[in-house]
Formats: C-alpha cells, sequence, structure tokens
C-alpha cells in the first residue's frame, strides 16, 4: 500500500484501472470486463457485467482457504450473560442451513425478505442467508414502532419476514412479535410467511399456517448454495428517513458493494484476516451492515456483536471491557456513546482498569465529532481518534484519515480527507465551488463510487430529485460544511441547519463547538428558533455532566458569555436552557431539526427512528409548548 496522497492521486488519475485493481480482493465467478457503465440508472453503474456472491465471498472462501477454525463473530451479551466465539466453518454451517430453510418457503433470488431481529447472530446470519440465495433482505431495526415496520413491509413486499420474539434492554424485555402481528394487520402487503426466532426471556405465540419457528426450520431445512447473481443485483433495501415521511428504501448492489467494503478494510481501518473489529453499533443501521457484517468477513477478520450499552451494562467502562476482553484491533462507534460515557465518566477512570494495548485506534461516525470530545478521549486512550464522514446512502466513508496509509493529520472537529473515489466540494447556491475555507453545500462529484446506493427502491426518479436534480453532475448530500487548505473537509450540520440571523449565516456546529467546551457540559445541540427581527436567532440546549452541582442559571449565562467570546456577538446567542436529556433517534443523532419544530411551535410528528418519546414531551414543557 501507498500513502494516502499517492493513492488518492492514482484514482483520480484513472479511476476505472483503480476499481479494477481493487476488484481482485473478491472472488468472482464472472470477473468484470467493464468496471462502469454511465449508462445504466440514474448516475451509472459499477460491474454491470460481472457475477458473484456475497455470501460466498464473507464465508466459504475463507473455508475453502483453511481458515475455517479461525473466529468469525463474537457475541458478546452482558443482558443474557453470555460470550459465544463462532468460526467462520460454523458460520458457513448455519447460514447454509437458513438458506435452505428460506428456500423451502418459496424464497428465491430476487425476492425481498424483511428481518426484524435485535443484537443476536442470527441476525447476522439471516442476513447472509438471503445474500446466499440472491434474495434481497431489508434489515428493520428490532424495536421499531408497528407503523414504521408496516411502512417498510409495504413498500419491500417481501416473500417472508424474518423476526425475534423479543429483544433485551436494561431492565425490561421488549416483545418484538406482537408488534410484528400489528404491523403485519396494518401493511398493505401480507408476506406469505414468517421464520421467528425463540427467545428464552419471552417466547411468542406462533400464527399457525404463517409463522414457523426458526430454529426448527433451520434445523430441518437442507444446505444451499451460493446463488450466482449480477454484479448491480440488489444485496439490500435499508430504509432511512425522508423529508415526505415516506421512508426511502437505498439499494446496495452486490459487486459495487463488495469492492468497496473490501478496501476500506485495508486502507481505512487496516484490519485483516485473524484480526478483531468492533463496530458498536446495531446491525439495523448502515455501520452496523458495513462494518459489522460484510466488511469484516469480506476481509476474513473477526467481527464483534455486542447486546448492550456504553453505560448501565453495567457501567461506563463497558466499552474498554469488550474491547480489550476480545483483543480489538479498531473500535468503531458514535460520538452520541462517547458523551454517555463521558458523562458517566469525565475523568476516564475505567480506561486503566483494561488492557487497550491491542487497540490501534477509535474510529467515530454517525454524526459529527465535537472537537472537545475528541480531544478528550484522545488524550485519555493515547491512540488515534479518527472522525469519518458518511451516510446511509454512501454505505462506506467519504472521508476519513486512512489507519492503512498512514493516518492523515488529526484536527479534531474535521472529517478527515476524501476516500479515494469521493471527489467533495461545497458549491454555492449557483452550483459553483467556494474558497477554501468557506462553507457551502458539500456535494459529490458524479459517478458516485461502488458501494455507494445506485438508487432508491424501485423509485430511480425520486432518486434524482434527493440527490441530482439540484447541482447538475453532483450528489447532493444535504450537509454543509468546507474543504480547507489541506483538503480535509469539515461538515457543520445540515444545509437546513444553518441558521440565517439577519443575513449572516451561522452554523449549529461551530455553536454545538463552543457549548461543548464548558467543563460542565456533556453534551448539546443548538437549533434556529424564529425571530421577528432577526429572522432566527440560536437556541441552545445542553445536558450537564454527572455529578454537577451548580445551579442552571450560572451555566447557562456562561454559556452565553462563552459563546459571545468565541464567535462574537453577530451570534446572537441569547437563550440556552440545561435540559435532562436530549431527543435521539436510536443510532444516537440528535433530533435537531424535531426539536427546532418544537420550539417554533410547529405541528410535530413523533419519528419513527426515537430512541425515547417521552423525552419530547419533555422538550415541549421546557419551551412551554
Amino acid at each position: 500500500m501507498s500513502d494516502y496522497p499517492s493513492l488518492y492521486a492514482q484514482w483520480q488519475q484513472a479511476p476505472e484501472a483503480y476499481w479494477a485493481q481493487a476488484a481482485g480482493l473478491i472472488d468472482w465467478d464472472k470477473a468484470p470486463e467493464r468496471i462502469f457503465d454511465g449508462g445504466i440508472g440514474p448516475y451509472g453503474t459499477w460491474f454491470p457485467d460481472a457475477w458473484l456472491n456475497t455470501s460466498y465471498n464473507c464465508l466459504d472462501r475463507h473455508v475453502a482457504a483453511g481458515r475455517g477454525a479461525n473466529i468469525a463473530l463474537i457475541w458478546d451479551s452482558p443482558m443474557e450473560g453470555r460470550v459465544e466465539h463462532i468460526t467462520y466453518a460454523q458460520a458457513l454451517g448455519r447460514v447454509e442451513k437458513i438458506a435452505g430453510a428460506l428456500a423451502a418457503l418459496g424464497v428465491t433470488k430476487g425476492d425481498r425478505v424483511v428481518v426484524y431481529m435485535p443484537m443476536v447472530p442470527e441476525a447476522v446470519f439471516a442476513m447472509l442467508a438471503c445474500a446466499r440465495l440472491g434474495a434481497i433482505h431489508s434489515m428493520v431495526f428490532g424495536g421499531f414502532a408497528a407503523p414504521e415496520l408496516a411502512a417498510r413491509i409495504t413498500d419491500a413486499q417481501p416473500k417472508v419476514v424474518i423476526a425475534a420474539s423479543c429483544g433485551l434492554e436494561p431492565g425490561r424485555v421488549v416483545t418484538y412479535k406482537p408488534m410484528l402481528d400489528a404491523a403485519l394487520a396494518l401493511s398493505e402487503h401480507k408476506p406469505e410467511a414468517c421464520l421467528i426466532f425463540q427467545r428464552a426471556a419471552c417466547r411468542a405465540e406462533l400464527v399457525a399456517g404463517r409463522d414457523f419457528d426458526f430454529v426448527e426450520a433451520e434445523r430441518a431445512a437442507a444446505p444451499h448454495g451460493p446463488v450466482s447473481v449480477e454484479g448491480a443485483h440488489p444485496l439490500y433495501i435499508l430504509y432511512t428517513s425522508g423529508t415526505t415521511g415516506r421512508p426511502k428504501g437505498v439499494v446496495r448492489d452486490n459487486g459495487g458493494h463488495a469492492v468497496a467494503l473490501a478496501q476500506s478494510m485495508k486502507i481505512i481501518f487496516d484490519v485483516g484476516p485473524g484480526e478483531v473489529i468492533w463496530a458498536a453499533a446495531d446491525v439495523g443501521w448502515a455501520v452496523g451492515h458495513s462494518y459489522l457484517v460484510y466488511a469484516p468477513l469480506l476481509a476474513g477478520a473477526a467481527t464483534i456483536m455486542y447486546e448492550g450499552k456504553p453505560t448501565g451494562t453495567p457501567d461506563a467502562g463497558a466499552f474498554w471491557r469488550v474491547a480489550a476482553q476480545h483483543k480489538a484491533k479498531v473500535l468503531f462507534t458514535a460520538p452520541t456513546a462517547l458523551r454517555a460515557i463521558k458523562q458517566q465518566d469525565p475523568e476516564g477512570a475505567f480506561i486503566p482498569k483494561y488492557d487497550l494495548s491491542g487497540m490501534r485506534a477509535l474510529f467515530l461516525a454517525g454524526e459529527r465529532c465535537d472537537p472537545p470530545t475528541a480531544m478528550w478521549i484522545e488524550a485519555l486512550l493515547g491512540k488515534p481518534v479518527i472522525d469519518n464522514y458518511w451516510q446511509t446512502e454512501t454505505g462506506w466513508p467519504i472521508t476519513a484519515r486512512f489507519l492503512g496509509l498512514g493516518l492523515t493529520p488529526f484536527k479534531p472537529g474535521s472529517g478527515g480527507r476524501p476516500s479515494p473515489g469521493y471527489d467533495i466540494a461545497p458549491l454555492d447556491e449557483t452550483g459553483e465551488p467556494v474558497a477554501a475555507g468557506s462553507t457551502g453545500n458539500l456535494c459529490i462529484r458524479l459517478p458516485m463510487p461502488p458501494g455507494c446506493g445506485p438508487t432508491l427502491w424501485q423509485n430511480d426518479d425520486g432518486y434524482r430529485a434527493a440527490y441530482l436534480t439540484a447541482f447538475p453532475g453532483w450528489y447532493k448530500t444535504g450537509d454543509a460544511g468546507m474543504v480547507d487548505a489541506d483538503g480535509d473537509v469539515w461538515v457543520m450540520g445540515r444545509t437546513d441547519d444553518i441558521i440565517n440571523v439577519a443575513g449572516h449565516r451561522l452554523s449549529t456546529g461551530a455553536m454545538e463547538e463552543v457549548l461543548a467546551m464548558h467543563r460542565d457540559v456533556a453534551e448539546c445541540a443548538v437549533i434556529a428558533k424564529a425571530d421577528a427581527l432577526k429572522g432566527e436567532i440560536p437556541y441552545g440546549l445542553v445536558v450537564l455532566k454527572a455529578g454537577c452541582e451548580r445551579e442552571a442559571a450560572v451555566i447557562e449565562k456562561e454559556l452565553i458569555a462563552l459563546v459571545r467570546e468565541k464567535i462574537g456577538p453577530v451570534a446572537a446567542f441569547r437563550d440556552v436552557m440545561v435540559v435532562q436529556r436530549l431527543p435521539k433517534t436510536r443510532s444516537g443523532k440528535i433530533l435537531r431539526a424535531t426539536i427546532r419544530k418544537i420550539a417554533n411551535g410547529e405541528t410535530v410528528s413523533v419519528p419513527g427512528t426515537i430512541e425515547d418519546a417521552s423525552v419530547l414531551e419533555q422538550i415541549a414543557v421546557a419551551f412551554g409548548r
């Protein structure tokens, strides 16, 4: 491997040759002769004439190469008090049989299967079993409310639904089966069958003729081999929230996905066969799909699946215990998890209790990491902190610091430099690039690289409208940010979260950075509140660190003074409020747009992705709504 500037230049000079070489990381049934075809799909298609099977690439080829005894999956569940180590040979045996069980229910290439499961190995095996058949899985976060699940079932029209009887959360059991039954009653589409994985904590009643026991079906099935599919054939649909309220089904193809993830494991994460990576993300999210399931197994590495929380299972040292016990080379988590740990353990007292000598780096994604948190954890761990920026739509990092290429400089608050394959620039409203250091609409020059979603499920026009029409020749990320003189990318927030104060465009991210500097602040959010005089004014909400006993009013005054000092009076920052919690999605993103609507007295529909809807009620009361 070369260094970052050389590899990025290599891609710039000959992009198709670059991806043709990367394709050598994958075993093909028919190797690609055409690398890219710009005439297929909204912006083009990668490896259109190639054939492969993703499940084979994740499992069979490693077993065939003599690595069947290597660990593929480590399941660590504080909720069940269990740890399991599953080898590649064992994983292959289970996936073959689960694929056979699905085939016995009539699932074939191109059929959809909705998977509604918690953090259990069977969720991973179900995904790989679908891939094995050439079926298209759609993983729905376990515990999603019935209307949200119904919307996804209606859109994907699955032949089969795979679900667990329940999920386990600290202090409670979340029953999935009643939510599935309610979703099926609401859905316009009815699947032919449901496979139910029964957990000991809560066994579900099965509907005769429709529901079948997952374990019994697996046990009775004949093993099924891998079905070869075209490179452009969909691997999965992953739904993400849409501006219209209807979920957007991001499609991921097989060929481009496998190549991009295999390449990213080398250059970004520097993890290979026999090494351990832990993506502390739910399997229902994009990070879970890419770096808990597919990328580690494509690389022949071991992946950790953790059924627990960063705090409370049992304490704020949980992440460090898991990383040390299982010798994770890389830990990949969201900034919100770090802030939760920081709130409970601001001095990092738990960290020295565990041997983290084998951990090379900490990766962060999901939302921009505020610089104080990045610097806090970097100082405590004494290891590289690598913030990387990407989206559900892209499937792998747009920017990073590249552990496998010698690392670019640590700039807290920056997402790093573009991955080879991405040409990213901030554009003004006319579509022209702005000067280095100036904020604009972050866009990616077409074509998007392999691994990015080529379209939305059965909705090419919706894809074009959402991403390609605003800036012709570019993909609109919907994020605002800048690229500095060194080429590092800074994401400052969604474009609709830029505050326009009396004609001055101000970044919520910049204000949040300042608030997070305060010694008593654990996490924060800044939203735009309507103002008759200035159009919009910023309003801050902060959560204090555990154990802070200072008066909220005193802290609020200090925060207003701090923003005035660091950003200036132009920010018109005069309102900040201490709250107990901030509303978040289950993946840890703060629901800033929802807070903004509450603050401005707009009608709010509770997002299906919300972690705890009661927090919205508390915020509404705080705003007098």
